[in-house]
């Protein structure tokens, strides 16, 4: 019987991708032994609004940022599918492309707390198993604390990664200001923001 290839899905704005999103896929792959991880740039994620680029500019940074590994990919099926980026279409739109892939959903602790809000949790964890990322000391939810619904037979695995305090709020500003992003992210993103003369307001 042919093994199916465990695929990783990092869903998220990357506006912009640094190496916190990096070290967080790597972990994940490490410690479930993902054959690859796919980084899915939303179009139009449902519970944030304060996305600045748009999908072409993230995505082409994030091909900048994982260029040369094997284990990584950008997928672009949100961008192109348009308007509200659910996590249970992609990971359906996936599964119908895929169906020798046993995806695995990467998250951190504070996505797993709020996954009841999400559209049908309960297909979610049917899709896919839900991969949390506790980041440092932080404590991992409680599962009842975040359990979708009654019955849902859901997947879970726990994941550690060393605690790196890094976020694309601050990078943006720390553009904005004149402060040096170097060492937060990839040398070509920071390049590619420089050039393009990115995040210079948040307007």
């Amino acid at each position: 019987m042919e093994r199916l290839m465990k695929l990783g899905v990092f869903g998220g704005t990357f506006d912009p991708v640094h190496y916190g999103h990096l070290l967080l896929a790597e972990c994940c792959r490490e410690q479930c032994e993902l054959d690859e991880v796919w980084f899915v740039p939303a179009y139009q994620p449902p519970h944030k609004d304060d996305m600045v680029l748009d999908g072409v500019r993230r995505a082409e940074m994030l091909e900048l940022a994982t260029a040369g590994d094997p284990g990584f990919r950008v997928n672009r099926l949100e961008l192109e599918r348009g308007g509200s980026s659910f996590t249970v279409d992609t990971l359906q739109q996936l599964r119908d492309l895929n169906a020798s892939h046993d995806l695995f959903l990467l998250m951190g602790a504070d996505s797993l707390r709020a996954l009841s809000t999400w559209r049908e949790p309960q297909r979610i964890a049917e899709l896919s198993t839900i991969v949390v990322v506790n980041r440092g000391d932080r404590p991992l939810p409680d599962r009842d604390e975040a359990e979708p619904g009654p019955g849902s037979g859901r997947r879970l695995r726990s994941v550690t990664m060393p605690g790196i305090d890094l976020s694309a709020t601050e990078i943006r500003s720390r553009v904005r200001t004149g402060r040096s992003i170097r060492f937060m992210v990839p040398r070509a993103v920071e390049q590619y923001i420089r050039e393009h003369g990115l995040y210079t307001s948040e307007a």
